[in-house]
């Protein structure tokens, strides 16, 4: 049986019910923890696409443009500890080794 959280700023279904004071406290935690993960990946991810279609289509200046928004979103996720910060420095370079790879 599944319940809803209502104190938290987003509708969170689960079904394990925490029992000591602590284990209610790690599950607003990891809760919160993971709404503003997806966020910050959702936001990354979307962001890389954008670039690697731009790239794709040949259009250096506007993936020069989306490459800067992919950094910012790549460093928010590596500040925030969503992602590790030598993944980001490794993606970020890989896409701008793409668009330099552009004629």
């Amino acid at each position: 049986m599944a319940r809803e959280l209502d104190y938290l700023p987003f509708t969170v279904y689960y079904t394990a019910m925490p029992i000591t004071r602590s284990a209610k406290k790690a599950l607003r935690s990891s809760l919160r923890k993971r709404h503003f993960n997806r966020i910050r990946k959702e936001d990354m991810s979307a962001t890389v696409k954008e670039v690697k279609k731009l790239v794709a289509s040949n259009d250096k200046k506007a993936a020069m443009n989306a490459l800067s928004l992919a950094q910012s979103a790549l460093d928010k996720a590596a500040k925030g500890k969503t992602i590790d910060k030598k993944t980001a420095s490794r993606k970020k370079s890989r896409l701008s080794k793409m668009i330099k790879k552009i004629a």
